[in-house]
């Protein structure tokens, strides 16, 4: 039999900590206010930002010591806009640091009037990551960290003319009265809210409509007396009186409602601290559903035929308690329910052009008139917007410095788009590629997104031919690495030093113009679906040839949609960057013989051939001839023509730099000195260049790999298998390939000869 009690508990056990939370008197308040200050003094924008600064994280700098670091660092925002999100958003690294520093901006109390317009073309998600803010947003807003307390009052019993009895007798009245008049539903309120009354003692409740903070009704001019009694805390204290986030503490009042109550118990008790005991603090709860601290406005939803919303009941109670209908008028709009909270609009258009115009008194003012009453309106305003709509605001100049825009364009971030694949097709999809193939087709997606003519980066870079080997010659992949926060080490050192911070900005700043064209995110999820069901195979991993086939269809049928050979350039790239990790995997590391070698070389260039000397940084008894200089310069030059000359280079400045300063004066080692580690470079990239030419002509080497794993590797030669496990095992340790992958590239970079033809390039731009 079902344990029906059991689960019931396990329901109550799993209720939000928040609905738990009991009312307060305003002294209960107070104590807790001194325990959590920081909770419980704040307004929409300061929880706006507390819940960024819970839900996102800021990455470690992957440039920790660049002097020309911007700051742009990566944020993983999985928290706020992805976890138990039926629609995940992502946010690319470009749009998270938009992100943050519109949240910052908003502990700014000067520029808390504005609406923040979040703009975007079709199909860049702007509505998913609206509806996932809101989501958190209402989520974290009744948690204890999130929670908020709003004014509720406690009206007592005795206040009221003829005490308790006489109420008894005229609810009783007003609801014959209502029942005769056919209202029977409202009289049965009437009598149910009179019950309830009796069991929570001699009041009735007046719930603040527009979610005041009960600090509010502490009278201005003894706000700072009197926080400065209230509070311990010295950090908070100086906070509180210094900063611009808490100004609204000092400057804010009460809506119209609160005030006429306070008036009028003012007016009752004369003593503020009694009219302060009937203010109670409740959690303010958030919920979208109903309208209360959220409201959103499609554009078809039409305007309600009555603005003024009014509590009959609530206002009669009022009316009675103070014997007067005209002391307390409870009426108020739908903007008091979304006070100290989010007022959205989706999609500027229709109804909510009109919804748009309406907002543009209130932020000036801050009031809206709701009949005769003002009523303050300090919500978070947020709305979103298509390019092809801005012409509704752009002849209200007025209307415009109370628009802050945040651009969401398409994902300019290949890292970020990876991910939204893997999201929506699983992450299993990375099995069925060989590494960089999957986001070779992320950057073919981007590249239809950019411009293709950055002047930022030719302003950097100069000749983009120079990279023609990693680049494309509109220096758009250059540019994507970039966005992602990757600075590439094939860049010169020329180069890397002038990616100075100021250009680094000028780059960043060109993502606001990036991602307005193009694939939008719909048509790039449906052109990764059509790729992948048709290139998946179980026999063999999807490549780069796949890829640039794909393509190349799409760009028959529309030629403008990449810019003229970006996929030969991204093929290029992907070409040299896997023959550089198959010769970094087949070459050994002798580190301690190379050493030898160099330092041997750079004793030896200081005497003529023919002679015989001992060598002072290694003791090796050096027979210097034609044939030592060859051993070694062979390994440092790519034409050994050159040698003579480069000799007496080397030679110069051993003994115009190296000895006299780095060694003798600076008493470095000899390996610490910087004409030993470039002579090091040059020999280890040499070696590496031709650690694949004794295998391109090796049709054994070729099979042994195809071979490798099974029973038929063991035919091969002892030589041949160390060399092929070594290739194999490193690119799986070092480069994160799969068994099947590893076998697979090193086919690739073989069969299509890419040690020749990369040998042939280099050669000719020396």
């Amino acid at each position: 039999m079902p344990n029906v009690t059991k689960a019931l508990e396990n329901i109550r056990q799993h209720e939000s900590e928040w609905k738990q939370r009991p009312t307060l008197s305003f002294s209960e308040f107070l104590h807790e206010l001194t325990l959590h200050p920081e909770r419980l003094i704040r307004n929409v924008y300061q929880l706006y930002a507390d819940m960024f600064h819970t839900f996102v994280t800021a990455e470690e700098d992957e440039y920790p010591d660049d002097p020309e670091s911007i700051k742009y660092l990566k944020y993983d925002s999985s928290k706020l806009f992805v976890e138990n999100s039926d629609r995940p958003f992502f946010a690319d690294r470009l749009f998270a640091n938009r992100l943050i520093s519109h949240v910052e901006s908003l502990y700014v109390g000067a520029q808390q009037k504005k609406v923040y317009i979040f703009e975007g073309p079709h199909g860049s998600g702007k509505s998913t990551f609206l509806n996932n803010l809101l989501r958190k947003f209402e989520e974290y807003s009744n948690t204890s960290e999130g929670m908020r307390y709003e004014t509720v009052w406690r009206l007592k019993r005795d206040h009221l003319i003829g005490g308790v009895h006489s109420l008894n007798n005229i609810t009783d009245k007003l609801a014959w009265y209502l029942e005769s008049e056919g209202k029977a539903k409202l009289a049965e309120e009437m009598r149910f809210a009179y019950q309830a009354d009796k069991e929570t003692g001699d009041f009735f409740e007046v719930a603040c409509p527009s979610h005041d903070n009960p600090i509010l009704h502490i009278p201005k001019n003894a706000r700072r007396r009197f926080f400065d009694d209230l509070l311990d805390n010295e950090e908070f204290k100086w906070k509180l009186f210094a900063e611009k986030e808490y100004e609204w503490v000092f400057k804010d009042s009460p809506c119209t409602i609160c005030v006429s109550i306070y008036q009028a118990l003012m007016r009752e008790l004369n003593d503020p601290q009694k009219v302060l005991d009937m203010v109670y603090a409740r959690p303010y709860t958030i919920n979208r559903r109903v309208g209360e601290g959220i409201t959103v406005y499609n554009p078809g939803d039409k305007p309600l035929r009555n603005g003024v919303l009014r509590n009959e009941m609530v206002q009669r109670c009022l009316d009675t308690h103070f014997n007067d209908s005209s002391t307390v008028n409870y009426i108020y709009s739908g903007y008091a329910k979304t006070n100290d909270g989010i007022y959205a609009l989706m999609d500027i258009k229709s109804h909510n052009v009109d919804r748009l115009m309406e907002l543009h008194n209130i932020i000036s003012d801050g009031v809206h008139k709701v009949e005769d009453t003002e009523e303050y309106v300090s919500s978070l305003l947020l709305a979103l917007m298509n390019p092809e709509d801005k012409k509704v605001i752009q002849d209200l100049q007025a209307f415009s410095d109370r628009i802050e825009y945040i651009n969401i364009p398409y994902i300019l971030d290949l890292n970020t788009e990876v991910e939204i694949y893997r999201n929506t097709f699983g992450k299993h999809i990375d099995e069925s590629f060989l590494p960089r193939v999957l986001h070779n087709f992320a950057r073919t997606i981007i590249a239809t997104r950019l411009h293709t003519r950055s002047e930022a980066m030719l302003e950097w870079i100069g000749d983009p031919e120079k990279y023609d080997l990693y680049c494309d010659e509109n220096l758009q992949l250059l540019k994507m690495e970039i966005y992602t926060g990757h600075i590439p080490k094939w860049l010169t050192e020329e180069d890397f030093k002038k990616f100075t911070a100021k250009r680094r900005q000028k780059i960043i700043a060109e993502s606001e113009k990036d991602g307005w064209k193009g694939l939008s995110g719909r048509d790039s999820l449906r052109m990764f679906n059509e790729f992948y069901s048709e290139y998946v195979d179980e026999d063999k991993l999807i490549d780069m040839s796949q890829l640039v086939l794909f393509f190349r269809k799409y760009c028959k049928k529309d030629r403008d949609i990449l810019p003229e050979g970006f996929l030969n350039s991204l093929l290029k790239m992907y070409n040299y960057s896997i023959l550089q990790e198959v010769k970094e995997s087949l070459y050994y590391y002798n580190e301690a013989q190379i050493t030898r070698s160099i330092c041997n070389y750079l004793f030896a260039v200081n005497f003529e051939p023919g002679t015989v000397e001992t060598c002072t940084f290694t003791g090796d008894r050096l027979n210097i001839d034609e044939e030592f200089f060859y051993s070694v310069e062979s390994k440092l030059l790519k034409d050994i023509y050159d040698s003579h000359s480069f000799r007496s280079d080397v030679q110069k400045e051993y003994t115009s730099s190296t000895l006299p300063q780095d060694i003798l004066r600076d008493g470095l080692d000899i390996i610490e000195t910087k004409l030993f580690k470039q002579l090091q470079s040059k020999y280890v990239y040499n070696l590496k260049e031709k650690v694949l030419e004794p295998f391109l002509e090796n049709e054994n080497f070729r099979m042994a790999v195809k071979d490798y794993g099974s029973e038929s590797f063991r035919t091969y030669d002892k030589k041949i298998r160390d060399d092929v496990t070594y290739m194999i095992e490193n690119l799986q340790r070092k480069f994160d390939y799969s068994h099947r992958g590893a076998k697979e590239i090193c086919i690739y970079v073989i069969d299509n000869n890419l040690a020749k033809i990369f040998s042939g390039m280099i050669a000719e731009e020396s």
